[in-house]
């Protein structure tokens, strides 16, 4: 009679602790990925357009206006409702009086009370995406920043060694890595490089 076998060790699991890492780390990088990923594809196309502000004019027709130029811009100002203290108001011409702000102007006729306002407004949310992506804020977002590159080149590490055999990294996949590397080395050299 043999004698009973004794049960093996269970082998650890690296794949599966590799799996439930890259899974967990993914849905915390989803947020950051979807803010980078709008901001890069705004600011790819910066020469076609304003990724932060959207230009908009306008036109009020409030009737002759009166006074030297800094009671004309308080008129105009209280009544289109502008709350906000302007940089600079001073007379462009005898028909133009110029009402500066930081991101919008006034162009006053005071003879005839036609106003025409012109300036930009932030773009809703991709002015923030592009604040956070261009790592214009604080100093702390940086470490944000390092935290997210760090996270992402994990991610690619990990995602390379999730699956054995044919499909893995011994077969497929290391084609579609290759593939993946050869795409901005290929366009450097094609292009002539910086």
């Amino acid at each position: 009679m043999k004698p009973p076998k004794e049960p093996r060790k269970a082998a650890f699991a690296w794949r599966a602790w590799l799996r439930a890492i890259h899974r967990d780390m993914g849905y915390v990088a989803v947020g950051l990925t979807v803010i980078y990923a709008l901001s890069g594809l705004a600011v790819n196309h910066i020469a076609d357009w304003d990724p932060n502000f959207d230009a908009y004019e306008a036109t009020h027709e409030l009737g002759p206006l009166t006074g030297d130029a800094e009671a004309i811009a308080a008129n105009v100002r209280a009544r289109l409702g502008i709350t906000q203290t302007p940089r600079e108001v001073y007379s462009a011409s005898p028909d133009e009086i110029a009402i500066e702000f930081d991101q919008r102007s006034l162009h006053v006729n005071p003879l005839t009370g036609h106003v025409i306002d012109e300036g930009k407004k932030p773009r809703f949310l991709l002015r923030v995406a592009n604040w956070l992506h261009l790592n214009r804020g604080k100093k702390a977002w940086r470490y944000f920043a390092d935290a997210y590159a760090v996270a992402l080149l994990l991610l690619s590490a990990s995602g390379m060694f999730m699956i054995k055999g044919p499909k893995g990294l011994l077969g497929r996949g290391a084609v579609l890595v290759a593939a993946g590397a050869a795409i901005p080395i290929l366009y450097v050299t094609l292009s002539g490089g910086p």
